[in-house]
């Protein structure tokens, strides 16, 4: 890459029938933190305006954004995923998608315990010595396990 090339930050959006619920999910699979919205900050744009009352929801007790919920790593808070509301349903295979990877001595227990929450198991892979299962969470968007 050239000098004066540059590099941008990213992060990956998902979206989502219920943001919320579905970064609660991911927060508990990964280990991950769901972001904090400020509930003060949400109070006042609508009080100055900027949003109206119907652009916010209340989740777990807490007044949060309707469009979407965050989270992140909790050691390293700029990697994060956000979760959008979007109003249809997931029709199509994804074309990207998460790798959890929780090594090959974890993958079977991982993959039961993530069953047991809400994923269902779409089938198993393998190349050479690498093997992964792909599942899709509650809301049908394709993860693997590796």
């Amino acid at each position: 890459m050239a000098d004066d090339t540059p590099t941008y930050d990213f992060q990956v959006t998902v979206d989502a029938a219920g943001p919320h619920a579905l970064a609660d999910w991911w927060a508990e699979t990964l280990g991950w933190e769901v972001e904090p919205t400020d509930a003060d900050f949400v109070r006042r744009m609508v009080a100055e305006g900027h949003a109206t009352e119907d652009q916010t929801t209340t989740h777990r007790g807490a007044l949060v954004w309707k469009v979407g919920a965050a989270i992140r790593h909790p050691g390293l808070p700029d990697r994060r995923v956000l979760f959008q509301e979007v109003p249809e349903a997931k029709t199509v295979k994804n074309r990207l998608h998460l790798d959890v990877r929780v090594g090959a001595e974890r993958r079977a227990a991982v993959c039961d315990a993530l069953v047991a929450r809400g994923a269902l198991r779409l089938h198993e892979g393998r190349q050479g010595p690498f093997a992964w299962v792909t599942l899709v969470d509650p809301e049908g968007n394709e993860f693997c396990v590796t």
